[in-house]
Order: structure tokens, then C-alpha cells, then sequence
């Protein structure tokens, strides 16, 4: 049997923070709205990954936030091809780095914080002659 990825499930307080956020300074498409179970949501395309985001149910008692660490959830993770330009560009529109982009074994990383505090690393492949 063999798995790949599929898709990432996001519950949100704002829906139309959360679409905007992804199509605008993540460049994701939004393939379509659409209801999960009773709760308004969205499906969006990351470049053949699927992001789909829903609001809480009426039923639903949410816990927590985003910005705490909890298991089973600590951050996305979006490869770009020049993390400094991404830092800059998110930088300006206000988001707030928790690290700025810092190189490790083949990999430029950086970290921040989207839309209701979710945890978001850009990661850049370098040579490892870097």
C-alpha cells in the first residue's frame, strides 16, 4: 500500500480573511465554496495541493488557538524559490516572523504567523555547498 498527500484541513473563525489570505499573498486558487457537513468553507489549489478551509459547526466547541502548540498540528510548510523576497514581500504586508531566514543543512527556513496566528514555514532548497 503506498500514501501520498492529499489535502490539509483548516477550521477558522473568518472564512473570508482565511480565502483572501491564501489567494492573495499565498497565490492559491480557489477551486470552489462549498459546505463540510453544515459549516461554510472553501476548497483552494496550492499548486496541485488541496487546502480546504470550513468555519466552526453549530455544534462544534472549539478549543485552543493556532498560536499555542498542541499535538497533532504545529505549522504548515510552503517551499518558494527565494525565501528572502517571500520575507520581504509578507513582511511588508504586516505579518509578523517568528524567525527570520535562517539557513540550515540544505534548507533556508523562516517562520511566521498567518491569519488567526496559524504557523506558517517558508522553505527554500539550497546546494549544500551554500
Amino acid at each position: 500500500m503506498s500514501f501520498r498527500f492529499h489535502h490539509v484541513h483548516i477550521i477558522c473563525k473568518d472564512l473570508e480573511k482565511m480565502i483572501g489570505f491564501f489567494t492573495e499573498d499565498i497565490k492559491t486558487k480557489l477551486v470552489r465554496r462549498k459546505k463540510f457537513g453544515t459549516a461554510d468553507g472553501a476548497s483552494l489549489d496550492l499548486q496541485g495541493t488541496t487546502i480546504n478551509l470550513r468555519v466552526a459547526r453549530a455544534d462544534e466547541m472549539m478549543e485552543g488557538g493556532a498560536s499555542r502548540p498542541v499535538y497533532g498540528y504545529n505549522h504548515i510548510g510552503l517551499e518558494v524559490e527565494d525565501i528572502d523576497v517571500a520575507y520581504t514581500d509578507l513582511s511588508a504586508q504586516g505579518y509578523s516572523f517568528l524567525m527570520p531566514p535562517t539557513n540550515i543543512p540544505e534548507l533556508r527556513i523562516s517562520f511566521f504567523r498567518g491569519p488567526e496566528d496559524i504557523v506558517i514555514e517558508l522553505v527554500q532548497r539550497i546546494d549544500a555547498g551554500s
